[in-house]
């Protein structure tokens, strides 16, 4: 007799058991990826560019000097020893919310990235799997929304689902986070169509297609551990997108709200300023064009590093 979890003949249990030790073997793989980018020159600089702003994303908000909210100083205040990045308009700490803004903007972009790359990922190997009109129809769907910048697209999706009344209950950085994933769901969904159109035709795929395994548990367990590489470039890739759009947002408004601090958001209000007090401007932007450069660095040490011999095997 054929229980629930048994269809036709197969137990789905455990191919979505099998289909996680898939993903896991992908996460080890990725781990391997960032520690073979670091036998590389760029990956020796970014590496470390990127540990100190997660260090700050993580503890930022303890480690600095003042609550990033509280007034505690004059107005534009210049940069001194008590307060080293000088004060904003409302006489807050401009070093304080720089530190205390890296949690938001790192999280934001990092959930963003991460929910493309799922997106993109289920997209684009289901469609590259299926195969036939299925995938010309879902590739055609990504190629049209390919064709608005990525800007433009934030903007459409923020300002009409996120005014919603349905919308208005899902935080701002929620949205902010969807926004992000929907944008890079079509690139990545082409990218993941191309490697799984590769991969389907390997001997250990056709191998688990004459076993009669299913799609979900060839597509999970044989493919995507076998897609490791693109994953790591694309993440980091996109992760470096996804801090500029987000800081994009802030500085138009859409982002973090104030008074909670946000790197684009402090570039944006400090915009009638900057000649009177550039300092107000500088630190923020440094923040960001700091932390671009350092992902960037590490994307260029992760591709340089998949033409190294590897050395070993790490834990």
């Amino acid at each position: 007799m054929m229980t629930s979890n048994t269809i036709k003949g197969r137990d789905w249990t455990a191919v979505f058991r099998t289909g996680g030790s898939g993903i896991t073997t992908s996460v080890r793989a990725l781990k391997n990826q960032f520690m073979l980018a670091f036998r590389t020159p760029a990956g020796r600089i970014g590496l470390p560019i990127v540990l100190i702003h997660l260090t700050l994303a993580l503890f930022g908000t303890w480690l600095a000097p003042y609550d990033a909210t509280d007034f505690v100083g004059p107005q534009l205040d210049a940069p001194s020893w008590q307060f080293l990045m000088g004060t904003d308009v409302f006489g807050r700490d401009i070093l304080s919310r720089v530190m205390s803004g890296a949690g938001s903007i790192i999280g934001i972009s990092a959930a963003g990235a991460l929910l493309g790359i799922a997106l993109g990922t289920i997209v684009g190997m289901g469609s590259g799997y299926k195969g036939g009109k299925t995938d010309e129809v879902i590739m055609r769907i990504m190629d049209g929304l390919m064709s608005f910048p990525s800007l433009l697209m934030a903007l459409l999706v923020l300002t009409i689902f996120a005014s919603s009344e349905i919308g208005q209950r899902l935080p701002q950085e929620g949205w902010v986070i969807l926004t992000i994933g929907i944008v890079f769901m079509p690139p990545i969904s082409r990218v993941m169509r191309s490697t799984t159109l590769a991969l389907k035709t390997q001997e250990f795929v056709q191998s688990a297609r004459m076993r009669g395994e299913p799609a979900p548990y060839i597509i999970f367990r044989e493919i995507l551990p076998n897609t490791w590489s693109v994953l790591a470039v694309e993440l980091s890739v996109r992760l470096s997108y996804a801090i500029l759009l987000a800081s994009s947002l802030g500085f138009l408004g859409l982002g973090v709200q104030p008074p909670s601090p946000d790197w684009g958001l402090m570039i944006s209000e400090s915009r009638r300023y900057i000649v009177a007090a550039p300092w107000v401007a500088l630190a923020p932007a440094f923040a960001v064009a700091s932390l671009i450069i350092g992902v960037n660095l590490l994307t260029d040490g992760i591709r340089q590093a998949s033409r190294l011999p590897q050395k070993g095997t790490y834990p």
